[in-house]
């Protein structure tokens, strides 16, 4: 399904001018949508935090330092975007702290056929998407699960002030968010505050 991924925004980072239009025209004439081109890792870097294109396509050798470097910076610093590398040089080897480091999608030779790269881009895209839509899902489990908590500490002091069942408790809470229209978990903080000793328990 390629058609559900639609035009991948892409940033170019290539230090030889020719081979960067020569790369431009080919990703175009694949339908294929070229946000930023770049000489630099640095800039690859900077532009990538501007424009937070799907996938940056990364020469490994760049004039200011490797592309290794821009591509871990990218991989910290811009969510949701793959990085695919590319290298003329035959011999080049990623060590494993650079494998890691990067989470780059691929490594492709120069020069690549214009279906493997096409390929390519399309996989780094939707890998991509899927990483930072997992992430998302785990940051709001986890949030699910704190609130949870703070739920059940609220109701434990409910229950020792009034003298309620779990159940009472519980529709105290639900009732005062009801009322004034404030997420359950934001009643339940303030039983908390209100708690003596509150800052000290939190801490431990």
């Amino acid at each position: 399904m390629p058609d559900s991924v639609g035009p991948i925004r892409l940033l170019i980072a290539e230090d030889d001018d020719n081979a960067r239009a020569l790369l431009v025209e080919l990703l175009n004439t694949l339908g294929h949508l070229v946000v930023a081109e770049v000489s630099t890792g640095r800039e690859a870097f900077e532009r990538a935090k501007d424009v937070a294109p799907d996938v940056v396509l990364l020469d490994v050798h760049m004039p200011d330092g490797s592309g290794i470097e821009a591509a871990e910076k990218i991989t910290q610093s811009v969510p949701g975007t793959a990085v695919v590398l590319f290298s003329g040089d035959q011999t080049i080897t990623l060590s494993d702290r650079d494998v890691t480091a990067t989470a780059a999608i691929a490594f492709l030779p120069k020069p690549v056929p214009p279906r493997v790269l096409d390929s390519t881009l399309r996989l780094a895209a939707t890998r991509a998407r899927e990483l930072a839509s997992a992430k998302k899902d785990a940051q709001a489990a986890k949030q699910a699960l704190e609130n949870r908590k703070t739920i059940e500490r609220a109701k434990g002091i409910l229950m020792r002030r009034t003298g309620s069942s779990e159940q009472e408790a519980y529709r105290i809470l639900q009732r005062t968010s009801q009322d004034r229209s404030v997420p359950m978990v934001e009643i339940a903080k303030a039983v908390l505050q209100s708690e003596p000793g509150y800052q000290e328990s939190k801490n431990e």
